[in-house]
């Protein structure tokens, strides 16, 4: 089947947990993220500040192409509180919530 047609975001590959219970990533203090997820100028993720703490979780979901990574960076608690807002692509949104119905479920509320 060609590709053309299909957006960039359709045709990547995104990474999905096995179990959102692998995810123990930190919670508090700050993140610097491996240039493979965040490869534009480094930046330290404060992760008492809710704003930066989105765009890092969005950034990890996008990017990530290994469950470790995902397994290091995600917490699961914060994961489940932060979905229903964050934006991401509808292609890792849809695998993410069908892999884990309770995040489509946290979405929908």
């Amino acid at each position: 089947m060609s590709r053309k047609g299909i957006g960039y975001a359709a045709a990547r590959p995104y990474a999905v947990a096995d179990s959102l219970a692998e995810l123990h990533g930190p919670t508090s203090g700050e993140v610097r993220l491996p240039h493979r997820l965040d490869w534009g100028p480094p930046y330290t993720y404060a992760l008492a500040d809710a704003g930066e703490v989105a765009v890092m979780y969005e950034t990890v979901i996008r990017e990530a192409r290994d469950p470790a990574d995902l397994a290091a960076f995600l917490d699961a608690e914060t994961l489940r509180t932060l979905w229903p807002s964050l934006f991401l692509p509808a292609p890792a949104r849809a695998l993410w919530e069908a892999r884990f119905p309770e995040l489509r479920q946290a979405a929908a509320a």
